[in-house]
């Protein structure tokens, strides 16, 4: 701020300088015009142009030198002025480069941290990309395997029946059921549940008619779409009257049975679609069942089961409750002895309580007969003066010793 002032005043006094210049040399011009004006003679004119120039030169010498010390002033105040600036921007440089490499290299810090963090989460990317590309591979195969499977009979009916045989153990002892179990006609279902009778042993056998439901899912026509719905209802009512004719045994299984799909998509379809199927199963004693519906239907046969087996420990229940109630009799007639006997006890210590309590009278009366025989002492002739004294009420007479114990050993007897 005072660098600014100084510069600001010499300028101030340069501007002063060069007016009064200017006006002295107006001045001069002004009288050399007046003394032309007068009329003076030309000698005079030109003492008097000559004095003016004089006067005028001396002017512009002051003039010029006033300028020169104003220019000097000034160029030392710039100097000073511009020294200063430098200075304050050389600073204000200095701090603002320690500020840029400050904040450079904290960026450049935060960025390296940044790509380092990157670095790894794309290294779990790469490391996830490459277990999915594995497990693609994986699932791609074993869904190539399961389309094998599924796409040869056999291999269709033997994973039909793997899944019915790992419902029916999840749900159900292994005593409740037998796979595979042979009946009197020579027939062999895939699984018999041994419920007792009513309603007696439930046969379940599996069916999977899949290539008529992906005839049905593939028809592009109306056309395909009917003959593929027409095969698929023959198929499922081929199965259920299987069933029906193969495993349902008057007098030795229940009189229904169920079919297990194990697709839920084919179960879906055919429930959704081919009412008439349903309805035509039913009326042959065939339920068709899919995982989840096996699934409830097995609980419900699991609840049974226990039911059965209740009933069947009930007379083993009966028969230990009875044993137990005479064990309870028998404890209560003991137990009534035990507080007769512990009540006879409590008498019998009564009458040795009241024996020792005779024993001690007794011991205390002899104590005192010794006191009587001995003569008395100061404090029993004060006693027998006190009652002596007219003020004393009258003292009873006393029964002998003799006398009173046995009236008292009486009455306590």
């Amino acid at each position: 701020m005072m660098a600014s002032r100084e510069p600001r005043g010499a300028i101030a006094m340069t501007e002063i300088a060069v007016v009064l210049a200017a006006a002295a040399v107006i001045a001069g011009t002004i009288a050399i015009v007046l003394a032309f004006r007068s009329g003076r003679s030309d000698g005079g004119q030109l003492d008097a142009m000559d004095r003016g120039q004089a006067e005028l030169a001396g002017q512009m010498k002051a003039m010029s030198e006033a300028n020169a010390a104003a220019q000097a002033t000034l160029g030392g105040a710039l100097n000073d002025r511009l020294d200063a600036i430098a200075k304050t921007v050389t600073e204000r440089l200095d701090t603002v480069s320690q500020g840029l490499g400050q904040s450079l290299s904290t960026s450049a810090e935060k960025t390296a941290g940044t790509l380092g963090d990157l670095r790894k989460r794309l290294d779990v990317i790469d490391q996830a990309q490459k277990n999915i590309v594995e497990v693609s591979s994986d699932l791609s195969g074993q869904v190539g395997g399961l389309q094998d499977i599924l796409s040869n009979k056999q291999a269709r009916g033997a994973f039909g029946e793997l899944q019915l045989n790992d419902l029916v153990a999840d749900v159900l002892p292994p005593s409740a059921y037998e796979m595979q179990a042979t009946l009197s006609n020579g027939k062999r279902p895939d699984c018999l549940i041994k419920l007792p009778n009513p309603p007696g042993p439930i046969v379940i056998d599996s069916k999977f008619p899949l290539e008529s439901y992906h005839a049905l899912r593939a028809a592009s026509d109306d056309a395909a779409r009917t003959q593929a719905e027409r095969q698929l209802r023959a198929h499922v009512l081929k199965h259920v009257g299987d069933i029906a004719e193969r495993y349902l045994i008057p007098g030795e299984t229940a009189d229904y049975a169920l079919m297990f799909l194990p697709s839920e998509a084919v179960y879906a379809e055919i429930h959704a679609n081919f009412q008439d199927v349903v309805e035509k199963s039913h009326q042959k004693k065939v339920a068709i069942v899919s995982p989840t519906t096996m699934w409830a239907a097995l609980n419900t046969i699991r609840a049974i089961f226990k039911d059965v087996r209740t009933r069947e420990q009930a007379a083993v229940i009966q028969k230990e409750v009875h044993v137990l109630l005479q064990d309870v009799a028998r404890l209560d007639d003991r137990t009534g002895k035990l507080l007769r006997h512990w009540e006879m006890t409590g008498e019998d210590l009564r009458q040795v309580r009241i024996s020792t309590e005779k024993i001690a009278n007794r011991g205390e009366r002899i104590g005192s007969l010794e006191m009587e025989d001995t003569e008395p002492s100061e404090g029993d002739a004060m006693d027998a003066a006190e009652r002596q004294s007219p003020l004393a009420p009258p003292e009873r007479p006393q029964e002998p010793v003799a006398l009173r114990d046995v009236t008292r050993d009486h009455q306590s007897s």
